[in-house]
């Protein structure tokens, strides 16, 4: 809500006196780049109020605020005639006052779980990214917040709404280990899980669909040849996404009448180090697996760091696939193959539903995203000329 304590000073720029004789400007170019007569200007250092602005546009407050949001119910014409006389004007809006005197703080919280370098993530990166970036150009402001074990017990994440910190919380990387996210489920207070979804709760979500994603890739795996594959997953008791994954897997295994075999599993952790491990893993107990799948691009570098430092030929001898298509990915040797997820558009959309739902909507939100299979060169036709793809020996993961 707008209120005339929506003001700035424009400047403190004294005007200077003319002085006796000197020519007068003509009439017809003294307001060709200033304001039409009589309109303070940016140097006047007169103070402009939001209701001032509306007054000189001849439209109402509301229009202003709509103006300054972005909102698209404007129209054209009106948003660019607007605009040119806020920025002729100099004015900037006072959020605080905005905040206090209406019915919304115009911020969100993004939370985070509580892990090391969460911040530093590429995957957490790319949300943040789109989220900030959509709040931005929807007149919000976005603040960070980690769900700390102190914060859960302190009930920080029900206070910031009941102090009027904020008006909605997106949830990135929460899993079903967080049993705080039941404080949600009523709908009292507005939250969108970012790029994951609960069956348990009733939990606004938008989110990649991992599923179509998963779908392709062990298509495109067979449809080389490969059969026995390798899957490095990760916290797939805890993330539904990651499950989804796995079912996938193992659904499009048995398609082709191959049973999937526990050995060929492993946890890597979502981490480089991981992935290497778990392919050394994989790779001990069945010399004779021709591809990995990774249920993320992390996994996935770290897979492929292993084998090629151990003189297992990629993709000649073992094929190797991420998931995600983070910046990196293809740039490794050899360029991975992987699938990617539209994580900033995730971010933005979800930032978009929030705004919305904090606004009044009623309407669940439960969104998934296309995903699809970028294919580089990690992967190739399954080799059959050889009886043992890695080798007799499968070194240490540390080498």
């Amino acid at each position: 809500m707008a209120t005339d304590t929506d003001s700035v000073h424009a400047g403190g720029a004294s005007k200077k006196t003319r002085r006796r004789g000197s020519a007068r400007p003509p009439k017809s170019a003294q307001h060709e780049d200033g304001p039409p007569p009589g309109l303070p200007d940016a140097q006047s250092g007169s103070k402009i109020s939001m209701r001032e602005v509306a007054r000189l546009a001849k439209v109402s407050v509301a229009t202003v605020s709509m103006v300054l949001n972005d909102n698209p119910r404007i129209s054209r014409a009106t948003h660019m005639r607007v605009q040119r006389l806020i920025d002729r004007l100099g004015y900037r809006p006072n959020r605080l006052a905005q905040s206090l005197s209406g019915r919304y703080t115009q911020v969100l919280a993004v939370l985070l779980p509580a892990l090391r370098h969460a911040f530093a993530d590429a995957y957490f990166g790319e949300l943040i990214s789109g989220i900030c970036d959509r709040a931005g150009k929807m007149g919000y402001k976005v603040i960070l917040e980690q769900a700390k074990p102190e914060f859960v017990k302190d009930r920080e994440h029900i206070e910031i709404f009941e102090r009027r910190y904020v008006d909605g919380i997106l949830a990135l990387g929460c899993n079903d280990r967080h049993a705080f996210l039941k404080d949600f489920a009523d709908g009292k207070y507005p939250l969108v899980v970012v790029d994951n979804y609960f069956s348990q709760w009733n939990l606004d979500h938008v989110v990649c669909d991992y599923r179509s994603g998963a779908e392709q890739v062990m298509n495109y795996l067979l449809q080389l040849g490969h059969r026995r594959i390798g899957f490095i997953n990760a916290a797939a008791a805890e993330i539904r996404t990651s499950r989804d994954v796995g079912d996938v897997y193992r659904e499009r295994l048995e398609s082709v009448g191959v049973t999937p075999e526990a050995r060929w599993v492993e946890d890597g952790k979502f981490t480089e180090d991981g992935g290497a491990k778990a392919a050394q893993a994989i790779l001990a107990r069945d010399r004779e697996v021709t591809a990995l799948l990774a249920g993320n691009d992390k996994m996935a570098i770290g897979a492929l760091h292993y084998l090629t430092r151990n003189g297992v030929e990629v993709p000649g001898q073992v094929s190797v696939v991420g998931f995600d298509d983070l910046r990196h990915a293809a740039f490794v040797t050899p360029a991975l193959t992987t699938v990617h997820l539209p994580l900033y558009e995730v971010g933005a959309l979800a930032c978009e539903r929030m705004i919305e739902r904090a606004h009044g909507r009623s309407e669940r939100v439960a969104e998934r995203l296309p995903t699809h299979l970028v294919v580089r060169e990690s992967t190739g036709m399954v080799n059959t000329s050889t009886g043992s793809p890695t080798g007799a020996e499968v070194p240490p993961a540390g080498r």
